[in-house]
């Protein structure tokens, strides 16, 4: 099975009717995935049935559960979804699909912090109509992350060239790294799965794969949000990533001197080169501006956020209204009375430091999350994906209003 998976894009066809100024710029209308357990903390994407719909996983963390939701389709996606139960974990932090043992039946795989620090496999079942039936799932630990830190984030990608996908992850804390687990021959031998530290981290919150000097292969882009080497980087991949003096090279982006939350790559500025954007544990967002299509050149732009919205948190890009320009979308943590997801416009230049701001979920939300962009109700335009921890909204998509 080949999965699809969504960061954002732009969507440039003009929506079905109008609406007034004034409607537009209220809080969109929030609808509801999955209130039904605590603490909903990501919302990963992926098509896992081969509908062509994006479906979800996210981990819980106060409740402790591993969830994925089928997309419903137009017709129902304002109700709540079809969910099940993957499986049941300490304090989880990250859930991401992956097919871990390529029986195409899709997995997920979780990772946990607090007193557990395991990365766990939910084994999906093989037979189509059972992927809603609990009981059908299988959840293991993977033995070599066992208390060996608290896990933050995971990302299933090919590096080795042979047997099945690996994982690259990321932790936090004392002795938090970025590193991989290179895959057995047999997947689903968790005793021979293998870890290979790359670097040190003090708190890992992003990664992604994906060819940052452009040389043709996946180098790992990340962020760290805490300690000494805190800040946006990548790691470029080495030619033999098995071999015993395999180091990879670590390249700075920017923020070093910020704690720096999640970031997404996207060509912002459209000269064909993909920047960086990342949210800040504070009052900003930063552009980096890749100056060198090799990845070795940067230059970093503060972006302002509104008085009205909390704390940086997650962040994404795509055209909201509809008018041909890439906008930014991002949540916030720490937003109690005040916005914890908006969208920004830019007057003029990309690379100035005041956007034009827009609400997207008013001031009903606290810490909020991971930001998906994505046409849910097929009317033309990006509508928001989240999850809010703190105040219990739960996996939450805003429906972006008529213009």
């Amino acid at each position: 099975m080949i999965l699809m998976f969504v960061i954002g894009a732009g969507v440039l066809v003009a929506g079905p009717c109008l609406a007034s100024a004034e409607d537009r710029e209220k809080p969109w209308l929030r609808h509801t995935i999955d209130d039904s357990s605590r603490g909903a903390d990501g919302v990963r994407l992926a098509d896992v049935n081969g509908d062509g719909l994006m479906d979800i996983a996210t981990p819980w963390e106060e409740g402790g559960l591993i969830r994925a939701y089928l997309n419903p389709g137009r017709s129902h996606v304002r109700e709540k979804w079809p969910a099940v139960t993957a499986g049941a974990v300490g304090s989880p932090e990250d859930a991401v699909f992956v097919d871990l043992d390529g029986d195409g039946a899709v997995d997920v795989v979780s990772c946990c912090e607090g007193e557990v620090k395991t990365m766990y496999v939910h084994w999906s079942p093989k037979e189509k109509g059972a992927f809603l039936d609990s009981s059908s799932w299988k959840t293991e630990p993977i033995p070599v992350t066992q208390a060996a830190g608290s896990w933050m984030f995971c990302v299933p990608v090919q590096l080795d060239g042979k047997n099945g996908l690996d994982l690259v992850a990321g932790s936090k804390g004392d002795g938090g790294q970025v590193g991989w687990l290179e895959s057995p021959g047999n997947p689903r031998d968790l005793a021979n799965w293998k870890w290979h530290p790359i670097r040190k981290a003090g708190w890992v919150m992003s990664l992604f794969a994906t060819d940052m000097d452009g040389d043709g292969d996946l180098d790992i882009l990340a962020t760290d949000r805490k300690g000494p080497a805190r800040g946006c980087f990548y790691l470029e991949r080495p030619r033999d990533v098995l071999a015993d003096a395999a180091v990879w090279k670590e390249h700075p982006i920017g923020s070093s001197d910020k704690e720096v939350m999640f970031l997404v790559p996207f060509d912002l500025d459209g000269d064909g080169l993909l920047d960086v954007l990342t949210a800040i544990a504070g009052r900003e967002l930063v552009y980096h501006r890749r100056l060198q299509r090799d990845g070795l050149v940067w230059r970093s732009y503060p972006i302002r956020l509104p008085e009205q919205a909390g704390n940086g948190k997650g962040v994404n890009v795509g055209d909201i209204n509809l008018d041909g320009k890439l906008d930014i979308v991002f949540s916030c943590e720490g937003a109690r009375e005040k916005s914890g997801v908006m969208w920004l416009s830019c007057p003029g230049d990309v690379t100035d430091s005041v956007w034009d701001a827009h609400d997207i979920s008013g001031p009903e939300g606290i810490k909020f999350d991971l930001v998906q962009l994505l046409d849910l109700d097929h009317d033309g335009d990006l509508d928001v994906i989240t999850c809010e921890e703190q105040a219990n909204l739960g996996v939450i998509w805003y429906e972006n209003p008529p213009r």
